[in-house]
């Protein structure tokens, strides 16, 4: 299992108003080379937050680092699988 300690923990709404705050914002653990993101702090998302991961994942591929998400809340999940990118967002879990 993933090492939920070192994971990015992005906390409250991933959503339109708030998506832009968290683009960059695992640029500094990717360039680490850890990539865990855990979405158990995460209390609301809208489909803003299915191309926030995706851009996430094209991040995490030009430092080649395998994105692993953690704790998916499961309106992400279902929004992914409504646009037809689940096996984008977590490829194993999909």
């Amino acid at each position: 299992m993933p090492n939920e300690s070192n994971a990015f923990k992005p906390e409250g709404a991933l959503t339109i108003e708030s998506v832009p705050v968290f683009l960059g914002a695992i640029e500094t653990q990717l360039k680490q080379g850890v990539g865990n993101i855990d979405f158990s702090r995460v209390t609301d998302v809208d489909s803003a937050a299915v191309a926030l991961v995706l851009e996430w994942q094209r991040q995490a591929a030009k430092h080649n680092v395998p994105l692993v998400l953690l704790n998916v809340p499961v309106a992400l999940s279902n929004l992914a699988k409504l646009y037809g990118v689940a096996k984008l967002l977590q490829p194993e879990s999909a």
